[in-house]
């Protein structure tokens, strides 16, 4: 079968490789959707692990059900992406994300776990979940950075009519708004330098207002003004703009991730007294919250996604999201398109 890796940095190749089978219990299925997830980018802009088929969003039909005697071939199913060990603290308490294992084999973020860049995958089973009929492949996709958004929400403990903003306008950012005004926020602001995405925000509905983070008087305007503050990116100018931004005594979210370290002015927080929280994917109990939210029609997270693409398409599709011009966010891949 023909599954997208990574060649190098900004560079995929299609490889040809055999079809998983059902080892130590492993559900296969057959692949219908993946997202390309901003963690995704960063792997593929660095050009490593070299062979890695990345995707941890994703829906699938079961073809071997594995060791998971309550599946049957035809299932559609998602599955947390994550390897935790499942036998200390934070897994026995529900908190998998602290797991020290949690990422050591996660699907598509691993060399021995490859992930939904390809049409067919296996899963451990203990991470699989049957998904209701009345949500589409596409939604199903969309569960995983969705329960991302609601964590950082959770985290950010928003109270009824607080003013929130939101570094960062790609997929992560945009749900986080969303949940943000769902959890009672008053305004919603997304901070972005991509215009398309910034007013995107605004015509989706998940915010009331965006602005230029490269312009400083708008910096100047927002300054100390925010309640509560969601970091979506990860870089130095963006965190520094968060902690700028944050109201004394306020609440800043860091769910970016920067693969090297950054230089901020922590003096900010000092004399602001800011709590600052790190974010990192979610529990278990709030990634099937979001399937339940989707299944009942409380959330739309259809609205999100621009475009599903083939295999042949990924690397003009990474190339769109990080082109800073483009206003996609979501973009899925049909492996078998």
């Amino acid at each position: 079968m023909k599954a997208v890796a990574i060649k190098g940095a900004r560079e995929f190749e299609i490889i040809d490789k055999e079809e998983p089978v059902s080892t130590d219990g492993k559900v296969i299925v057959d692949v219908k959707k993946c997202g390309i997830c901003g963690s995704d980018i960063h792997y593929w802009v660095d050009g490593e692990p070299k062979g890695l088929v990345m995707g941890h969003e994703y829906c699938g039909v079961v073809v071997d059900p594995g060791s998971r005697e309550d599946l049957k071939v035809g299932d559609r199913v998602t599955a947390l992406p994550i390897s935790p060990c499942g036998h200390c603290e934070p897994c026995e308490t529900g908190n998998v994300q602290y797991c020290l294992d949690t990422w050591t084999h996660a699907t598509g973020l691993s060399l021995d776990n490859p992930g939904g860049l390809e049409p067919k995958m296996a899963l451990r089973p203990d991470m699989v979940i049957k998904v209701p009929d009345n949500i589409t492949d596409d939604e199903v996709a969309m569960v995983e950075p969705t329960a991302v958004g609601l964590h950082a929400a959770h985290l950010a403990d928003i109270k009824m009519g607080q003013k929130v903003l939101v570094v960062g306008g790609g997929i992560i950012g945009l749900v986080s708004a969303m949940f943000a005004k769902m959890e009672g926020a008053s305004y919603v602001v997304v901070s972005e330098t991509n215009e398309k995405r910034g007013q995107k925000a605004v015509d989706l509905g998940v915010a009331d207002a965006w602005f230029d983070a490269k312009d400083a008087e708008a910096i100047n305007k927002f300054a100390a003004k925010f309640d509560v503050v969601i970091e979506c990116c990860g870089n130095a100018p963006a965190v520094t703009s968060a902690l700028m931004l944050t109201k004394p005594g306020g609440t800043v979210v860091l769910v970016g991730v920067s693969s090297k370290p950054i230089e901020i002015p922590t003096v900010l927080a000092v004399l602001h007294e800011l709590t600052v929280k790190g974010a990192i994917a979610y529990t278990k109990l709030e990634f099937q919250t979001c399937i339940d939210l989707i299944a009942k029609k409380k959330i739309d997270v259809k609205k999100f996604i621009d475009d599903v693409v083939s295999l042949e398409e990924v690397q003009h599709s990474y190339e769109r999201l990080t082109s800073g011009t483009d206003s996609a966010v979501k973009i899925l891949v049909d492996p078998n398109k």
